[in-house]
């Protein structure tokens, strides 16, 4: 895997979620992506590596860094509630894109109904027809 690669699949995933916006409030080195004035991404470098940073629940959060050793508490943020992912062996795109989404809906189930880009209820489930 490159290392970068994470960062690719990671931004490949925001393509596909309504509303979410590229915003640059750190600077030209931290892209921070929203849903209105929600942060629920960030990629950019800890010293050397390209990492993805994203938003979990706690309980979430803990699985995933007991699980796996490219997971990582926040690099810079709440540690409960913001997890980091390192480039490794571990990751699959898969797995990158599904945290993306969890992240983008962790915090559009928190916005008012009216600012939602999306049902977090029904986002992404598609109707089985027999």
């Amino acid at each position: 895997m490159e290392p970068t690669q994470i960062q690719q699949w990671a931004r490949e995933r925001i393509e596909e979620l309504p509303g979410a916006i590229l915003t640059r409030p750190f600077g030209d080195d931290h892209d921070v992506y929203r849903v209105t004035d929600k942060i629920f991404m960030m990629v950019t470098e800890k010293p050397g590596r390209p990492i993805v940073t994203l938003k979990a629940r706690p309980a979430d959060s803990a699985l995933l860094r007991e699980a796996f050793t490219q997971i990582i508490p926040g690099w810079h943020m709440n540690k409960r509630h913001w997890i980091t992912l390192d480039p490794g062996p571990e990751l699959e795109r898969e797995m990158v894109r599904d945290l993306v989404t969890e992240s983008y809906l962790l915090v559009v189930e928190g916005l008012p109904a009216r600012l939602r880009p999306v049902d977090p209820a029904v986002f992404g489930q598609t109707a089985h027809t027999d």
